[in-house]
């Protein structure tokens, strides 16, 4: 269930929210809480507190916009590599995705494959371009040769619609989860995720938040690789025969093996693709990191690092769903009323828990309980960052001061900022706490593919793209994401009510990005002001720097 765990992400993730596995432990109603874990409990505490070790150090080399933003540009390719990671792998990825093998088998592994794919668009199309023109946020891209005051203000609208339902995901994920593996109430939960973030951004910005996401990285990747060893040791390090277990255990039998119904639908399944795909590649948070690096060079070498940590990941994932169904669903003590095949004790997000326990016992679950809830704080670290920084660099000093603002006035707006987010993300915690908020991840994913994807990739490589047409294709974008999502069974029938949603997919990005695209250039080429012109003519210019990077310092100053 996207609502208990879903990241970031990763990016990005949105997508799990509508399967039926996925969907429990439900948002619904009380969370079925576990005897509390001590292991889990002292294992998190550690955590904190090396983190909150990394934010004082990092506050003390905290002295510029450009290390609060970007971390100086000081952070190497394989570290950036790394964090990428650890902002794309989230508590989803272990829990969820290991859940939907173990639910569905193969068709699981086919919705993993969809969460990597997005990954060569970054690589080819957008790494070295996004580096090489950019200075701390989208939008400094989009206003490079276009009108500097709408730009600026609807790129931070879309980042910051886009920031905001995943903060609200991620809080009711991280009270959840706390209350259902540490026994905190839901509420405490909640205001500790929402100070932790506010120290992390506040004090340590995005060299704190960069070393955060290292680290969750590095712990996940040891965890999975750990209980991976251990799941495979039961049967000899045979896939095959951990496969024939499976087989012989899942209530499906052999049909676990090949394509089932999943995807059943063709206009789902596409609608579905290419809002992973390309809203992976207009997540704010990770268009951010991208920034931290010194140059393009450190820009590729980042993301090559990061395909192949979450591609290995994402494989130790499937195994792990596959070897949960041949040692947790053979041992009724996991089931609900000891029924095999009914609901699993603590929720459909669980299996792999179970796994961790029945082989490495209460040591190994309280380790894994422990990094599931630091991926949440280091998701929401970068998420808040994002926030921040289209609050005070793209509307505070580009639109209200006009580029006129010094420094230390940003960088002030950037606290008090990250401070607003803190308080309003443990509001929208509070308020959502009994919600199905699944929908928001689809929207999410909807609104970064439909409104800051077109105008970003669009902006970087098409010379005709003009200030009215961005606008134009990026608004339509935005009104067709939110009305679809809200006309769809998600909301209008699981949320309002109603008996038949008017509109029959849950995603819409093959309609709401199609859509954007379409009016953004046909807005684009009736534009003939003179205006537009000039934009076409300042496309050279850009074009260079996209591919040497010379003059980057000074692209937000465009």
């Amino acid at each position: 269930m996207w609502t208990n765990l879903a990241r970031g992400a990763l990016v990005l993730l949105a997508t799990l929210a509508t399967t039926p596995a996925f969907c429990a432990p439900a948002a619904t109603g009380p969370v079925e809480q576990q005897p509390l874990n001590i292991i889990a409990i002292a294992m998190f505490v550690v955590f904190v507190a090396a983190t909150l070790g990394i934010t004082y150090w990092a506050a003390r080399r905290t002295r510029s916009a450009a290390d609060f933003y970007a971390a100086g540009g000081a952070i190497s390719g394989t570290q950036n590599g790394f964090a990428i990671a650890g902002d794309y792998m989230s508590a989803a990825t272990l829990l969820g995705l290991s859940s939907l093998v173990f639910s569905k088998g193969f068709d699981g592994f086919i919705y993993t494959i969809g969460f990597f794919v997005g990954w060569p668009i970054i690589t080819f199309l957008m790494a070295e371009r996004l580096r090489n023109l950019g200075k701390y946020t989208f939008a400094d891209i989009a206003a490079y040769r276009l009108e500097k005051t709408p730009m600026r203000t609807f790129a931070a609208i879309g980042s910051l619609t886009v920031v905001c339902f995943y903060l609200i995901v991620q809080m009711v994920g991280a009270g959840q989860l706390i209350q259902l593996l540490f026994g905190l109430p839901y509420n405490y939960a909640v205001v500790l995720v929402g100070l932790l973030m506010m120290v992390y951004v506040m004090f340590g910005g995005m060299i704190a938040t960069t070393w955060v996401q290292i680290i969750k990285a590095c712990l996940m990747l040891g965890g999975g690789t750990i209980l991976l060893l251990l799941a495979l040791a039961q049967f000899g390090f045979s896939l095959e025969t951990m496969a024939q277990k499976a087989v012989a255990v899942h209530k499906d039998g052999i049909k676990i093996m090949g394509p089932g119904t999943m995807l059943s639908d063709p206009v789902t399944a596409v609608s579905l693709s290419l809002g992973i795909v390309f809203g992976s590649a207009g997540l704010p948070h990770i268009m951010m990191r991208f920034f931290t690096v010194p140059n393009a060079r450190e820009a590729r070498k980042s993301v090559f690092v990061a395909t192949g940590l979450i591609g290995y990941f994402f494989l130790v994932v499937c195994v792990l769903g596959l070897a949960a169904i041949s040692i947790v669903a053979a041992d009724p003590q996991y089931w609900v009323d000891g029924k095999i095949g009914e609901k699993i004790v603590g929720g459909g997000n669980m299996p792999v828990m179970h796994l961790a326990k029945a082989l490495g016992g209460d040591v190994l679950l309280g380790f894994l309980s422990a990094v599931a809830f630091a991926t949440i704080l280091a998701v929401v670290a970068g998420l808040a960052l994002a926030g921040a920084s289209a609050i005070a660099h793209d509307l505070y000093v580009g639109v209200i001061a006009q580029g006129s603002a010094n420094e230390k006035t940003e960088m002030t707006v950037s606290r008090v900022a990250t401070v607003g987010m803190g308080i309003a993300a443990i509001v929208l915690g509070i308020a959502f706490k009994d919600q199905n908020v699944a929908f928001l991840v689809a929207l999410a994913f909807g609104v970064a593919a439909s409104v800051n994807f077109p105008v970003l990739i669009l902006s970087m490589y098409w010379k005709g793209l003009t200030t009215s047409g961005a606008l134009a294709g990026g608004l339509t974008g935005l009104v067709a994401a939110v009305t679809l999502v809200v006309l769809s069974p998600a909301v209008w029938v699981k949320i309002l009510g109603n008996a038949t949603a008017i509109f029959p997919y849950d995603h819409p990005a093959l309609f709401s990005m199609t859509l954007a695209f379409l009016v953004t250039v046909i807005a684009s080429k009736l534009d003939v002001s003179a205006r537009s012109k000039s934009e076409h003519e300042a496309f050279a210019d850009q074009y260079v720097r996209a591919q040497t990077g010379v003059g980057a310092a000074d692209a937000a100053a465009h």
